[in-house]
């Protein structure tokens, strides 16, 4: 077991990451040694992570104890680089974290400057020199790339910028100056945000952080009206969206609805937000209130505009999207179920369920009212086990006749009327299933006017010993 992280008075009595224990315990018997655990530390990450979503939305995770900022249009807002670093420093300092922080033109540099100098904001024509005297290891290059540069001498960035580039390339491969070249601004290097970028967005910094729920709906349908100008330019309605509560702790919360239909009525996306928190009230912890309030349009959708007549505010088909919507944002979108039919002639793979949302969304897109085309045809049961169940069928008229009698779940029934067969065969197209024997389906009705819909798996003089299975029910 060795140490992983340390504490400054760890770092003041000489020990270092990768020391043994045993030998750290030497050093000091009253060493406390906690067990690392990655999962809670990169949950705790992700945590500070959510929190940086007040500086900006572009926001990426680095290595174990890192985040990029991607802070582009967005400094302006918080009085400048120099004010919002040291917002940021601040900020998470009274969180109780030892924190450094850099910004600059490109990420490789700000990734050097913050952990090997002290936090500040490099200027665009200052790269080079803040970055000629910085160690090999801040060009983030592997453990022997940065060993091999040092037994040549070449132990600051410096070194490497005032070095040919041909033998570098020949000796230590591309990987080397691609880095040097991010770290000065020369090759550009992207972020790639953790979260959805939203589509439209408003917030509202308050200067007292509120509490109650209906102050927070309000809110929420204030922002909805904000928001409402820039979907009517584009054309288009929100599908998906997200209010974000940031606890004046550093807590955020995330709380999501979407919508069947295209929606820029604030009224409306206030109400998803109202059955929201009815679902998660005992969830949301509102602690000592929020101090920002934010909603995004993460998806959006072309709108429809549709003109009101005199007698009844919204159409019948409106209605049902917007009772579909409300369900969906209190019990969830799976809560409200349709089906699909699929390119299957297997019955239990010839539909699938589907939240209802999406299906009155399709049908909104395509304008109508079939969900899906499939391979179904004849009768089916009303019902439809979702796996079938085997029975014992006995004394058939004919090797592929229908059973005379069988016994399902215990109990005996007699045959009285049979149709059939209705022979079905898994999808050609699919390598897997050359082997599935071939399914004869009968329609079967008993003594007692059950009706029943059974088959047999194999054909008698095929296959070894063919079995018989209920799949479902008729009325």
């Amino acid at each position: 077991m060795r140490l992983t992280a340390l504490n400054e008075k760890a770092e003041i009595i000489g020990l270092k990451p990768g020391l043994g224990v045993a030998e750290a315990k030497a050093i000091c018997p009253a060493l406390d040694v906690v067990e690392e655990d990655l999962g809670a530390d990169r949950k705790l990450l992700e945590a500070i992570a959510d929190w940086c979503d007040r500086y900006t939305p572009l926001v990426a995770i680095d290595g174990k104890d890192g985040l990029f900022l991607d802070i582009t249009g967005c400094a302006h807002l918080f009085g400048g680089e120099e004010a919002l670093l040291e917002d940021i420093l601040i900020r998470i300092s009274g969180l109780g974290f030892d924190v450094r922080g850099a910004i600059s033109s490109a990420p490789g540099l700000s990734w050097a400057v913050a952990r090997f100098d002290d936090s500040r904001v490099v200027p665009p024509d200052a790269m080079e020199e803040a970055l000629a005297p910085l160690p090999v290891a801040s060009l983030r290059l592997g453990e022997e790339t940065v060993a091999a540069l040092q037994k040549l001498g070449l132990k600051q960035a410096g070194d490497l910028l005032a070095a040919p580039r041909a033998p570098l390339t020949r000796r230590f491969g591309a990987q080397l100056l691609l880095r040097l070249d991010q770290a000065i601004g020369l090759a550009e290097e992207p972020i790639s945000p953790r979260r959805p970028v939203a589509q439209l967005s408003a917030e509202r910094r308050l200067a007292e952080p509120v509490q109650a729920e209906a102050d927070i709906l309000q809110l929420a349908h204030g922002l909805a009206e904000t928001l409402k100008p820039g979907l009517e330019a584009r054309g288009v309605g929100g599908r998906l969206f997200e209010l974000l509560l940031f606890r004046v702790d550093g807590a955020v919360f995330r709380i999501a609805a979407g919508a069947s239909q295209p929606l820029r009525e604030p009224r409306r996306i206030a109400s998803l937000f109202t059955e929201r928190f009815t679902a998660i009230h005992d969830d949301l912890d509102i602690g000592y209130g929020f101090e920002i309030v934010r909603l995004n349009i993460l998806q959006h959708a072309p709108f429809d505009a549709m003109q009101g007549d005199f007698v009844e505010e919204d159409r019948q088909g409106t209605s049902l999207a917007a009772f579909a919507d409300r369900v969906a944002a209190r019990l969830g979108p799976d809560c409200l179920q349709g089906f699909e039919l699929r390119q299957s002639h297997i019955p239990e793979r010839a539909a699938r369920p589907v939240p209802a949302m999406d299906i009155l969304a399709a049908r909104r897109r395509t304008g109508s009212e079939d969900a899906g085309h499939g391979f179904f045809r004849g009768e089916r049961p009303l019902r439809l086990f979702r796996m079938p169940e085997p029975i014992e069928a006995f004394a058939a008229e004919v090797p592929d006749g229908p059973p005379r009698q069988f016994r399902w779940r215990r109990m005996m029934h007699r045959v009285l009327r049979a149709e059939g067969p209705e022979r079905l065969a898994a999808e050609w197209w699919i390598e897997e299933e050359d082997d599935v024997p071939e399914r004869d389906y009968f329609r079967i009705e008993d003594e007692g006017g059950h009706r029943y819909w059974l088959f047999r798996k194999g054909l008698y003089g095929q296959d070894a010993a063919p079995g018989w299975y209920m799949h479902g029910v008729f009325a």
